[in-house]
């Protein structure tokens, strides 16, 4: 498994919250739900994402968009809007005085907004359709986890993805499978959603204004990509670098130097990252010990794992445990 497999293995969806949205201009809406990852896909009319730093990025039909959290940022049809809506935690829809929307905007399966047929009604007395309301798909994901941390750091606070850059059946077979209501449909909906941002992310790392990390540029390198994927595949194994210089067929030293630059740090540093990121995650679920995670990531001993731990992040695994929320 490649870095970029491993740290989107992270925020897999698992009963992802995704929904189809329509709104009748004009229309803005706070988000406030300090989800850690969403995806919008804007299916028509133009929307404007406003950070609370005064940043606004535009999209427009067929963009996507990759918004990472917590921060609370601003949805709107236009750039001068103010909220009306404001999307608060667990998904609660309420008006800017805090009272609840949800079951009044609720439109059907996985859909919700101010006008079901995409058009207004009565305008002024007369039969008259309003502006073409705005369709947008929202798929936000709710896990917090120390692996995918290293995936979100690597992000800007929102990315957009044109629709003219890349092409993919992705965006309208999500599109369509959101509206169905079938057996297993909610899986269907989380592989759908894995796979359209594991899409948008390769599209979005290979373009020069990404600035992808080193750790994804370096998955390319034909020595230290496959070393990589060495200490991803079995972070528990006794590594050192002489062993990973022998399976990728260079010495010790070039391995060393080569994945320094390309990197930015030695392999075994790598590693001792990548297992306390790894510990983590584990940590967080409930039924795991100390020992058992610290056999998993390659300690031989709840001590040795516990050292390392508390060197690197301050606390011991316990401590950790005790302050972070549990995995779902």
């Amino acid at each position: 498994m490649d870095a970029l497999a491993n740290l989107l293995d992270g925020p897999r969806a698992r009963g992802a919250f995704l929904l189809r949205s329509v709104l009748t201009p004009p229309w803005s809406i706070r988000i406030a739900d300090r989800a850690p990852l969403t995806l919008v896909h804007m299916v028509r009319g133009d929307a404007w994402i406003r950070t609370d730093d005064g940043r606004a990025r535009l999209l427009r039909p067929g963009d996507i968009a990759v918004i990472r959290g917590p921060e609370p940022y601003v949805v709107a049809g236009d750039r001068e809007t103010e909220p009306q809506i404001v999307i608060r935690p667990g998904q609660v829809s309420t008006d800017v005085e805090g009272n609840e929307l949800c079951e009044q905007m609720d439109l059907g399966v996985r859909t919700w907004g101010d006008d079901p047929d995409g058009v207004g009604g009565i305008r002024g007395g007369a039969e008259e359709p309003s502006p073409a309301s705005a369709v947008m798909i929202s798929g936000t994901y709710q896990m917090r986890g120390e692996v995918s941390s290293r995936l979100l750091s690597a992000l800007p606070q929102v990315l957009v993805l044109a629709g003219d850059a890349w092409s993919s059946p992705l965006p309208a077979l999500l599109s369509e499978e959101i509206v169905r209501d079938e057996p297993g449909q909610e899986v269907v909906l989380d592989r759908l959603l894995d796979l359209l941002l594991i899409a948008v992310l390769r599209t979005w790392f290979a373009r020069p204004e990404a600035a992808a990390p080193a750790w994804y540029a370096a998955q390319s390198d034909p020595v230290v990509g496959p070393a990589l994927r060495l200490l991803h595949d079995d972070p528990a194994r006794p590594w050192t670098v002489a062993d990973l210089a022998a399976r990728t067929g260079v010495s010790r030293a070039a391995l060393g130097r080569r994945f320094t630059d390309l990197v930015g740090e030695p392999p075994m540093a790598y590693l001792t990252g990548w297992r306390l990121a790894l510990a983590a995650d584990l940590l967080r679920e409930p039924d795991t010990t100390i020992a058992s995670v610290a056999r998993r990531v390659g300690y031989g001993s709840p001590f040795a794992l516990s050292a390392a731990f508390k060197r690197v992040r301050g606390v011991s695994p316990q401590q950790y445990r005790e302050r972070t929320p549990a995995a779902s």
